[in-house]
């Protein structure tokens, strides 16, 4: 028969030693983790919750203190008044309150309170009013108008004090500095189930902007005061201070900048503002990577000089090389001027290298740019000179067709929506966009032409957690010659944010070339002189198209951890006649949203449904094949 053999005394000890730690470890964990289950009955999830706030189990419901048996019934008697504590703030002062505690076989003790609000103590009079110079000033008004209490409605008591931080936040903000409560009653008759509130605000003289003291040496003080909200003598206005700090903040000028109100003036009502800044570093340096389907991997190199002169001139480049966009460099020179917050006038030159369907061009422009808001828009003035050359990417077709290259001189306007209290910041959502360019022969031009594309996004919440995004876009162009019309300036659809489950600039019409395609490599011959015996072939490359329509209908569904799901429809072709604007593409598809401090990273896999063909080669088909599934990375507004 087989035996253990323990070792001696002290040996045996040792090995005893960790089985024991284990168990008295055990045994401590299991007391630790006898906490608290609690259980309510009878209420709402509002009520619920501001129940579970009240009570003095729920410190003990992860276990992170020892119950004692002494512990809990002195936690059991507290339950009662603390529940009638929870619910008396939501108009209920009469509940009904049965509660028990047990201990369970794990030592877990479990609460059960069965809660019976009874009759809500319901308004019976509520009378706010307002009195002194502010009596007739519609932010008052507004209050006293939308009450978020009416006679007959059951009791809030947070409802009560929003009316009064509303009342008292709306004084401070817009310089009634001398307002008071002088009635301030809520008395609640507990056997009637009835309450009475009165509330009565003495408002005083409104104050106004006094003297702005600016001390900073970085532009000039004329420049800086440009930039504020208001004007002194106007009524004071806290959220247009605070729109002055935001605006000069934006400019880039400045460092450590302080835009604040002083002491108010009680006898002559003003309110002096003091802003006080630093320089901030002149010269900023970039480098960025990333990755969108659209443009495959992609670098950019970034440089500004933030301030050239005390005139707050700016200079800025930026070079990107990306797939599609085999190379960009951007520069523009900035003179603040009107309101610099939102107006400017620019030098822009840029240089390019484009993929465009079947076609690359490369394009250089130069030319100034007037911006300028007015309203809820957003104008841009721009005249640009533009030498482009557009190449096919055959070889084949290269050698027949050639290059195109064409110089014009082209006057645009972009129009843009822009929101209330716009203060120039980047736009990462633009409900309407609308562009208006064209060239003439008379300007020095090689091309006769005018363009209007108009884009629009907006997105509609539809139910809790649920938003609908209708996305539209339409171009057209009227040119004399489409043959003379700069791939720049041509139509393309398909892409992440374009008909998605089609590539980049895939959907465009195509135009035909025939080439000999039994020359020897590196001798272009034309088709009439084809070595014999003759071997000829047509391609048929996208070259764009003078009109374009794309849609999407997209249904967003908000996730945990600024997640977020989505289906959506897509629609769009690029064409060269209106007659041909009912054959457009569709697409389905089902994506993924993460949504970062100010744009929404999307994950799309689309599938195309319908692809209209534009190749005479089909033998009369009006529809290719669509392709297989597709993948899309985009970046899009915050939803």
């Amino acid at each position: 028969m087989a035996q253990r053999i323990l070792p001696p005394g002290p040996l045996r000890w040792l090995t005893l030693t960790p089985a024991v730690l284990l168990c008295l470890l055990a045994c401590a964990l299991a007391r630790a983790a006898a906490g608290v289950d609690v259980d309510i009955h009878g209420v709402d999830d509002v009520l619920r919750d501001n129940v579970l706030a009240y009570l003095s189990f729920e410190r003990y419901k992860k276990g992170s203190s020892e119950l004692t048996p002494e512990t809990v019934e002195r936690l059991h008697e507290r339950v009662e008044r603390e529940v009638e504590a929870a619910l008396r703030p939501f108009g209920y002062y009469e509940p009904q309150v049965q509660s028990t505690v047990t201990q369970g076989s794990s030592g877990t003790w479990k609460v059960n309170i069965d809660i019976t609000p009874g009759p809500p103590v319901l308004v019976d009079h509520i009378d706010v009013h307002v009195d002194g110079p502010g009596e007739t000033d519609p932010l008052f008004q507004r209050i006293v108008r939308q009450l978020p209490l009416r006679k007959g409605q059951r009791l809030n008591h947070k409802s009560y004090e929003d009316i009064k931080n509303d009342l008292q936040r709306t004084a401070a903000t817009y310089g009634y500095f001398d307002a008071k409560l002088i009635r301030n009653e809520l008395v609640v008759d507990p056997e009637k189930h009835t309450a009475n509130i009165s509330l009565e605000m003495e408002t005083g003289e409104r104050y106004h902007f006094g003297v702005t003291k600016i001390s900073q040496h970085v532009v000039k003080e004329s420049l800086v005061r440009r930039y504020l909200r208001y004007h002194e003598g106007e009524p004071f206005d806290l959220t247009q201070v605070l729109r002055s700090q935001f605006a000069l903040d934006d400019a880039q000028y400045f460092a450590n900048l302080e835009v604040l109100p002083g002491d108010p003036d009680r006898s002559a009502h003003t309110v002096p503002i003091n802003i006080r800044a630093d320089a901030s570093r002149r010269h900023r340096y970039s480098i960025g990577a990333g990755y969108a389907t659209d443009t495959g991997p992609r670098g950019t190199l970034g440089f500004d000089d933030r301030r050239i002169n005390s005139s707050g001139h700016s200079f800025g480049v930026e070079i990107q090389a990306a797939q599609v966009t085999k190379y960009s460099l951007q520069a523009r020179y900035t003179i603040p001027v009107g309101d610099p917050a939102v107006d400017s006038l620019s030098l822009r030159g840029s240089i390019e290298e484009r993929d465009w369907g079947d076609v690359t061009s490369n394009t250089t422009s130069v030319g100034p740019a007037l911006t300028a808001v007015t309203g809820g828009w957003q104008h841009v003035w721009l005249v640009n000179a533009v030498h482009t050359t557009s190449t096919d990417d055959n070889t084949l077709v290269e050698q027949v067709r050639g290059a195109q290259t064409d110089q014009l001189l082209v006057p645009e306007l972009d129009i843009a929506s822009v929101p209330k209290g716009y203060l120039g910041e980047p736009l990462f959502e633009r409900p309407l966009f609308v562009e208006l360019r064209g060239s003439h022969a008379s300007l020095g031009s090689n091309a006769n032409f005018f363009q209007m594309h108009v884009q629009g996004e907006r997105v509609l919440p539809i139910a809790r957690k649920w938003h609908l995004l209708l996305r539209g876009e339409v171009g057209a162009t009227f040119v004399s010659e489409f043959s003379q019309l700069p791939t720049v300036f041509r139509f393309f659809a398909g892409g992440d944010s374009s008909v998605r489950g089609f590539g980049f600039a895939d959907l465009s019409p195509t135009q035909a070339t025939t080439v000999c395609a039994n020359q020897k490599a590196g001798e272009p011959v034309p088709p009439n002189a084809c070595p014999q015996p003759p071997v000829y072939q047509t391609i048929y490359s996208r070259v764009g198209g003078k009109d374009v329509i794309t849609g999407t209908v997209e249904i967003i569904r908000d996730l945990p951890k600024s997640l977020g799901i989505a289906t959506f429809f897509d629609y769009g072709n690029a064409f060269d006649s209106w007659s041909d604007a009912g054959r457009l593409a569709y697409s389905v598809g089902v994506g993924l949203r993460l949504r970062l401090s100010v744009l929404t990273l999307g994950v799309d896999i689309a599938k195309p449904l319908y692809q209209p063909c534009n190749q005479p080669i089909d033998e009369g088909r009006t529809s290719c094949t669509p392709g297989g599934l597709r993948l899309h990375i985009n970046f899009s507004p915050k939803l």
